[in-house]
């Protein structure tokens, strides 16, 4: 029983995080200012590292995990140097 709940729910949060990255993905590339092409890249790459999370719930591998937190170095240093960016117009002072 419980077996068949974790997989459903693994299922279900699985879709919804894609239609999250689908989302975020439209945002990053209609955007209409730079500041929402980085709200949407930051949303687009939690929104991964989540999927890679539960398809590492689902395997039992902890590659998926090890990959999630690279992810989330990764997009959280690209996320501040956009931002960076944006307020001075340069990102090495």
């Amino acid at each position: 029983m419980s077996a068949t709940l974790l997989a459903a729910s693994l299922t279900l949060a699985q879709l919804m995080l894609a239609l999250a990255l689908a989302c975020a993905s439209w945002r990053l590339f209609t955007g209409p200012r730079a500041q929402d092409r980085v709200l949407a890249f930051d949303a687009a790459y939690l929104d991964a590292m989540l999927l890679l999370v539960t398809f590492g719930i689902r395997s039992g591998s902890t590659l998926y995990f090890e990959a999630a937190l690279v992810m989330g170095l990764f997009g959280f240093v690209g996320t501040v140097a956009l931002a960076k960016f944006l307020m001075r117009g340069e990102v090495i002072e």
